[in-house]
């Protein structure tokens, strides 16, 4: 059936505002049709945000279309900001990497004019975790949203109880020049409900990466009602609850395709609406210790030589928060004193949005982390990565997104730890 459109979502789709605007809700309206939608919902959120946010010299279909936005006045209606920028001269690199990056994203300058003139909210708005307090970009529960970024939409869908579907870059724009997107998915209350029943059975707090791998890869895009987690989060969303659920929940994103997870007692709605979300024939999937173990053992090792002493480390994918920053560096501290080191044994990279990352270096661990050896950087650690030259280094991480996207190799926060504080193999 066709979309039923306001009178002035008609008019901008018959021309009234411009050719451009009218290609921009076409583009809308078929985008909504493909999933049955039967209308157009107004973005309500305060910002939005973009993942596109690499100038790579072979987008040039991308940087013509947004002249074209930017020559027709086809500008967002809101704000925006951008997943993490690829480059940072301060993340070791070598004279190669680096000839390869200049020419890979020679565009980044010319792109980032573009955004500033299409709403970028600043000239420092890069991260992957807009929803810090620290941005400034976090929906309010129930707000709809369009947005792209799967971690920042998995999060705003499940910890803020926000509204938005796993969109496509550019199509996030659109929604936000429009200021109205498709309803369908997990804009509605039947979109949201679980058919999926996950029950965490494991003997202790479970590695957040790990779990949220095993979720995504068994549900894929479905939605998952997690029963068992709240005996080790608590039933308190806070800091730490939040930092354990990005993490979580970018991993079901990237290993699967989770755009929505409740938390029993935990999570906005899980709370509100409790087991009622869970429909009627919803399939169950149990998770113990033997099964994290398992999903952990079944990730690949691409590295040339699986046994290569690892020559740089990437912590922070999602960014990390204030406090993991925190927590991190106190941790790497202490093993480092334990082990009668000064400075960590593999070079290596910790990752925080622009804003968390000036209000950490604010503060004493700031000096600390950097006589340790540590880099603290706001670059996207997959854009890094994505030179070839970068790809065949053994590169380690605790993200299970990372290792996804890239030849990382991944281990356990506590595994990590041992390698930068002990060297060799990890204990």
């Amino acid at each position: 059936m066709p979309m039923q459109l306001t009178q002035q979502q008609q008019a901008v789709l018959d021309g009234s505002q411009g050719e451009v605007m009218a290609k921009v809700m076409k583009t809308l309206v078929m985008y909504g049709e493909t999933f049955g939608a039967s209308r157009m919902v107004p973005v309500t959120s305060q910002q939005g945000h973009l993942v596109t946010s690499f100038g790579l010299s072979m987008m040039k279909p991308v940087y013509e279309l947004m002249d074209q936005l930017i020559e027709g006045g086809a500008l967002s209606q809101q704000k925006f900001t951008m997943d993490p920028r690829p480059l940072d001269p301060a993340v070791p690199s070598n004279f190669l990497q680096n000839l390869v990056f200049r020419v890979m994203y020679s565009k980044q300058a010319d792109y980032e004019a573009q955004l500033q003139k299409l709403g970028l909210v600043s000239k420092d708005a890069f991260t992957c975790t807009c929803y810090m307090p620290e941005v400034g970009n976090e929906p309010q529960k129930g707000e709809i949203l369009s947005w792209a970024e799967s971690s920042a939409v998995v999060y705003a869908n499940s910890v803020l109880g926000a509204r938005c579907n796993r969109n496509s870059g550019i199509i996030e724009l659109f929604g936000s020049i429009a200021g109205c997107v498709p309803e369908f998915g997990l804009l509605t209350d039947e979109g949201r409900k679980a058919t999926w029943v996950v029950e965490v059975r494991t003997s202790q707090k479970p590695e957040a990466q790990v779990l949220g791998s095993a979720i995504g890869m068994k549900v894929l895009e479905d939605v998952p009602y997690i029963r068992g987690l709240d005996q080790w989060l608590g039933t308190e969303l806070n800091d730490e609850a939040k930092a354990y659920l990005k993490d979580m929940g970018a991993a079901t994103a990237s290993n699967g395709a989770v755009g929505l997870y409740h938390v029993a007692n935990l999570t906005p709605e899980a709370c509100e609406l409790g087991e009622a979300l869970i429909t009627e024939n919803a399939q169950t999937y149990v998770i113990d210790d033997a099964e994290l173990a398992r999903v952990k053992a079944s990730y690949p090792c691409i590295w040339k030589d699986a046994n290569a002493a690892p020559k740089l480390c990437f912590v922070g994918c999602p960014h990390l928060s204030l406090a993991q920053l925190e927590q991190w560096t106190d941790q790497v501290q202490e093993g480092l004193k334990a082990s009668g080191r000064t400075r960590v044994a593999v070079p290596t990279v910790f990752t925080a949005a622009p804003a968390v990352a000036e209000a950490f270096r604010s503060t004493p661990r700031a000096k600390v982390l950097a006589e340790m050896g540590i880099v603290l950087s706001s670059i996207c650690p997959l854009m890094y990565m994505n030179n070839p030259l970068c790809g065949k280094m053994p590169v380690i991480t605790n993200s299970n997104k990372l290792r996804t996207y890239s030849t990382a190799r991944y281990y356990t926060d506590s595994e990590i730890l041992a390698f930068l504080t002990k060297g060799g193999q990890h204990a």
